[in-house]
Order: structure tokens, then C-alpha cells, then sequence
């Protein structure tokens, strides 16, 4: 799925927010690293990833660094499964980056949002089932999934974070009203030009 329009998400002094990019380094994913490279570009937002920083300072510390700077945060988590080398061992960077980034949205001082991606259909939720109830992007391991998912993303954050202040206006709970339902639509249309590229 192509993007459509360049974001508008901007920080104070009107540059553009940056966001951590939680992703595997290795051959196998370099069509979807590129992927999240543009689609985050082309959101109008920094991408932002460990690689970019000084290899003398500890790797942790360069990713606390980072999440703390970053607004947003993508965690793909596709590559859970065991590598073919012995001894034969799962990755855990992503989960553990994921697991930072949640404490700091948390505890931290910044407003943080982050987002889970993943290539397969319900292997989250056996492999980790803390997360029950968060919305995973399912890109299926392609790139068109990755831009379709990235849009998916910055869209129904901006529904969510506003459906409050919409069931307030309309004077109801449920969103599971006309009016609701309306002005929804309408926010999802503006999300949509916002958070999308031509």
C-alpha cells in the first residue's frame, strides 16, 4: 500500500518527531529495515536507531539514550523465533528494547507511545503474552504490510487518544453511537491526510 501525504507530527520549534526504531540488523530483514526507513521518513518523522551513535558508549545506554529523546517508538518483534546457529537461541534485543520502552511510556518524563510489529499472525501471543490486549501491526514480513502497518499506527493512535473527548462532546458512553461514529469518521479522514504520503 503506497503512502499518501507527509505527516504533520512536529515538535515544539516545529521540527519533526523522532521515533526509536526497535528492528532486527541482519540480511534477511534489510528489505523491511529499508521499509521502516522510508515509510517513518515519509510519515514526516526522524527515524531514529542505535546504529546512528558512538560505539564507544555502552549499547544499553545508546538505547535508553534514544527512547528517552524519541516520542514514539516501533518494536518488531518477527524475528522471536531460534536462529539455525548453535547453540540454537531466540532473540531477545527486541523484547527486552520493547520492555524499556514500556517502563519509560510508564514512568518516564516525556509523553512516549509505542507500537508492535510483527510478521506472523498470533505468535505474539504465545511468546509474549504480557502484551494481551496491545494492538500488534501485522506487516506479514512484506514491505507493502510495513507501510500499510506504519499508517495503520500513527492513525488509530490519533482515534484512541481522542475518543474521550468525542464520547464527552456527544454526551454519551458508547461508541456505538450515530454522532460517535460520525465525527470518528471525520477525525479518521483528517488522521489519514495527516499521518499519510501521495
Amino acid at each position: 500500500m503506497p503512502l499518501r501525504r507527509r505527516a504533520r507530527s512536529r515538535r515544539p520549534g516545529n521540527r519533526p518527531a523522532s521515533v526509536f526504531l526497535n528492528i532486527p540488523y541482519d540480511e534477511k530483514f534489510e528489505k523491511l529495515y529499508l521499509a521502516y526507513i522510508a515509510g517513518v521518513s515519509a510519515l514526516g518523522l526522524i527515524p531514529r536507531a542505535t546504529l546512528e551513535l558512538r560505539a564507544s558508549v555502552r549499547r544499553l545506554d545508546r538505547i535508553l539514550a534514544l527512547i528517552k529523546v524519541c516520542p514514539f517508538a516501533l518494536h518488531d518483534l518477527s524475528r522471536v523465533e531460534l536462529d539455525r546457529t548453535p547453540p540454537c537461541t531466540p532473540r531477545f534485543n527486541m523484547p527486552f528494547e520493547l520492555g524499556l520502552s514500556v517502563a519509560w511510556d510508564k514512568f518516564g518524563s516525556r509523553p512516549h507511545g509505542w507500537f508492535v510489529f510483527e510478521a506472523k499472525g498470533f505468535r505474539l501471543a504465545k511468546s509474549l503474552s504480557d502484551l494481551s490486549g496491545t494492538d500488534i501491526y501485522l506487516h506479514n514480513g512484506r514491505i507493502d504490510g510495513v507501510f500499510r502497518e506504519l499508517c495503520n499506527a500513527f492513525v488509530r493512535r490519533d482515534l484512541r487518544k481522542s475518543l474521550p473527548k468525542i464520547l464527552r462532546t456527544a454526551g454519551v458512553r458508547s461508541a456505538f453511537e450515530a454522532r460517535v461514529f460520525r465525527d470518528v469518521c471525520v477525525l479518521a479522514s483528517a488522521s489519514a491526510r495527516r499521518n499519510v504520503i501521495s
